[in-house]
């Protein structure tokens, strides 16, 4: 049996949880998250504690039990915390800024390249070249995050590119790396 999909959620005071019948409505401090959860799964809400239980041991079910239990626990999580991702960008010359609500990099083209934020999704520039993506579905957080990055992904040579706060980047010997 999943070990994630047994574990139950609590949830903190000041977040409303509605479910009728698969549509799971979580309100909290900062807002409102709303999902369609699969037909299959029994989510049941007793006070202020959520279950999840699965209706047999086939594959698909217990595929879905811990998935369906970590959706809904993160529902939770970002309605009263909320998510958020660091990128950094790495290369001379490469910097950010926030015009707006654009985010503006330059990232070494020929012109700046723009991104504008999806409804719910903010970002926040500490440094020139530090960037935040701060929101409440961490799905949608982590996809933007996610499409930051593709705009220049780093590369193994130098090393230069935008990388997740953290990410370790591979590095390659260039073509001179094995002179005597």
């Amino acid at each position: 049996m999943s070990r994630i999909g047994r574990k139950p959620i609590t949830v903190p005071g000041g977040v409303n949880v509605t479910l009728d019948n698969t549509v799971i409505t979580v309100i909290g401090p900062k807002g409102t998250l709303s999902r369609e959860l699969h037909k299959d799964m029994k989510v049941t809400v007793e006070e202020n504690v959520i279950s999840v239980e699965r209706p047999s041991d086939n594959k698909l079910h217990r595929a879905l039990h811990g998935t369906t239990r970590s959706v809904v626990a993160n529902m939770v999580n970002g309605v009263t915390e909320g998510f958020s991702k660091t990128l950094e960008l790495v290369g001379v010359g490469y910097r950010a800024n926030k015009t707006g609500t654009k985010l503006v990099l330059n990232v070494g083209y020929s012109h700046p390249v723009e991104i504008q934020p999806e409804e719910g999704i903010e970002f926040e520039v500490p440094s020139n070249t530090r960037i935040i993506v701060r929101g409440i579905d961490k799905e949608r957080v982590g996809a933007t995050a996610a499409q930051v990055r593709a705009v220049r992904e780093p590369e193994p040579y130098k090393g230069k590119g935008i990388k997740y706060e953290g990410e370790r980047i591979l590095r390659k010997e260039g073509k001179a790396g094995k002179k005597k």
